[in-house]
């Protein structure tokens, strides 16, 4: 009789979650390690958020990528923030460590990894590409307050920008992001007047469903400035309306695939010791491109 392995199960949670590709690329991961382990999407009302925590302890399920809109409101339901996500103060991963369950942010590195690395098959554009250098006097416009723009303000600090502005439809977000890191802070109706070479959208506007025909930033802006690079945590689809009226005039752009699969492989190595095959990110690449 062959010995019976169970499976360990992982889950990515977030409202809504149509859009997320972590189901594919980690258990894609999974098989390809003979691993004996499976990734599914947990659709979970904000309101239910508390329950969730505990079915996962309950059930004794291994881990958990978190998405909008939840990267905040889980940090007080798990057992032990890791001191990034205490700096951060968002959350986007789950995992079990001595019988508690921690939460990290991988968020940070995912969005520095386009800024950092060469290019290459899964990051084709990079800040090496801009006319001019990112240094401590390149503005920055941050579009949006949620959970990723703390990653992204905290990633932006660490590369020693200090000129960074931050905007949202909810001015009591921006504030609150601008208040914890030092940041400017311009309102939502005058986002176009931030100076800015580097624009990021960290909002889900773009993003494919009912939102995919939407922008944060008109594309009659971009002509206000002189190009510069415009940078889209957005990954599906593969090119967004922001970044296709940045490209039309001349902006350098970066699209969300290498930061998403970045976080991803650090999640990845924390639950498992691997990183992710190869194969693995090449097979959300090509259904995103080809898509």
């Amino acid at each position: 009789m062959n010995e019976f392995t169970p499976f360990s199960i992982y889950g990515v949670v977030g409202f809504p979650l149509g859009h997320s590709m972590s189901p594919r690329l980690h258990t894609t991961a999974f098989q390809l390690l003979g691993l004996s382990s499976i990734l599914t999407p947990w659709s979970v009302e904000p309101v239910k958020l508390p329950s969730f925590i505990e079915a996962f302890r309950l059930l004794n399920l291994q881990g958990a990528c978190v998405t909008i809109p939840h990267k905040q409101k889980i940090i007080p339901l798990i057992d032990q923030p890791t001191d990034l996500v205490k700096m951060v103060g968002a959350a986007n991963l789950l995992y079990w460590r001595d019988g508690l369950i921690w939460a990290d942010n991988t968020d940070v590195p995912g969005f520095l990894a386009p800024l950092n690395q060469p290019a290459g098959r899964f990051n084709q554009t990079t800040a090496a590409s801009m006319a001019k250098p990112l240094t401590a006097k390149t503005g920055a416009l941050i579009l949006g307050a949620g959970g990723a723009a703390r990653a992204v303000a905290v990633g932006l600090k660490s590369l020693g920008l200090t000129k960074i502005t931050t905007t949202d439809i909810a001015p009591e977000a921006a504030q609150a992001l601008a208040a914890d890191f030092d940041l400017q802070v311009k309102p939502w109706e005058k986002r176009r007047e931030a100076e800015a070479d580097l624009i990021i959208n960290v909002t889900p506007l773009g993003m494919r469903g009912h939102l995919e025909d939407q922008t944060p930033f008109p594309a009659e802006w971009f002509s206000e400035r002189e190009p510069g690079l415009a940078y889209d945590i957005v990954y599906s689809p593969f090119e967004t309306r922001f970044l296709k009226e940045a490209k039309a005039r001349g902006w350098v752009t970066v699209n969300g695939l290498p930061m998403f699969l970045e976080q991803a492989d650090h999640q990845f190595k924390i639950w498992t010791g691997h990183h992710l095959p190869d194969e693995a990110k090449l097979s959300v690449w090509e259904e995103l491109t080809q898509s």
